[in-house]
């Protein structure tokens, strides 16, 4: 997620309930046997759309997957 985060820099996540999840949040989820943090594009009842901020969407994922999100991108 180059711009927001990058590579190897640290985050704190904090645990979300997953309906409370909004547009812009980073998340951290469980998708597709990995555990990834991911933009919030779009939401729907039960989905989440996932994408970066350059642009790519990487598709839809269960609101259950979400792990936590991310509450602070630490500038070292």
């Amino acid at each position: 997620m180059r711009g927001r985060i990058e590579s190897g820099q640290r985050v704190t996540l904090a645990p979300v309930d997953p309906a409370l999840v909004e547009i812009d949040d980073i998340v951290f989820i469980a998708w597709k046997g990995n555990y990834l943090l991911h933009l919030v594009i779009e939401l729907s009842d039960s989905e989440l759309l996932i994408g970066n901020n350059l642009g790519k969407i990487n598709g839809w994922v269960a609101r259950l997957a979400v792990l936590g999100r991310v509450v602070v991108v630490h500038q070292e």
